[in-house]
């Protein structure tokens, strides 16, 4: 069930708790569990409420890829403007840290492995975003390809082998010398 949000937020709107519970469904049971009663039950809102804001399952989907596809346009937009710099912004985000982003990535991932192939798209769209933003950074397509490996090796390792040799805190010692490493890289790389 989802937790209850902080005493000072506002209350997530029944259009929202119905995104949130059939994103919930899709990363803890699959796609296949994510029914529209599921939903329903698990958002505490009757078939009929979910039928007035997602009027199909494929209505449902296409909610889930609008909030993912606005989720990576204000992630894109804090690699840009993070006062620590893009490259350190975007290998500490690069963990699975259960954000809400996190969470629409792994349920579009569900969707892309079955049946929706607007879910394999987004999550290509969404790659494409960043990659755009690491070239505007390092002036590189290949280093910016690297960049991009390396924040994927650290999300799997985050998201699939918790506990791993791999996994590293986003504010660790370990992290900080991942990035001095990249940084390093990226300098040589201008001065060549």
């Amino acid at each position: 069930m989802p937790s209850a949000p902080p005493a000072s937020a506002p209350a997530p709107s029944a259009r929202d708790r119905v995104l949130d519970a059939f994103e919930s469904i899709l990363i803890s049971q699959g796609e296949r569990a994510a029914t529209l009663e599921a939903t329903a039950t698990e958002a505490g809102v009757s078939k009929g409420g979910l039928l007035y804001h997602f009027g199909s399952k494929d209505a449902l989907v296409e909610g889930l890829l609008a909030r993912l596809v606005e989720l990576v346009e204000v992630d894109v937009e804090r690699i840009r403007t993070a006062v620590t710099g893009p490259i350190d912004y975007f290998l500490r985000s690069s963990l699975n840290l259960e954000s809400d982003l996190d969470r629409a990535i792994i349920a579009t991932t569900r969707l892309a492995q079955g049946s929706h192939p607007r879910a394999r798209d987004a999550l290509k769209e969404m790659q494409v975003s960043w990659f755009d933003v690491i070239v505007e950074v390092v002036g590189d397509r290949a280093l910016a390809r690297t960049i991009m490996l390396i924040g994927d090796g650290l999300y799997y390792n985050s998201a699939l082998l918790p506990g791993g040799l791999g996994e590293l805190d986003p504010k660790s010692d370990d992290m900080d010398e991942v990035i001095a490493l990249v940084n390093t890289l990226v300098a040589a790389h201008a001065r060549a």
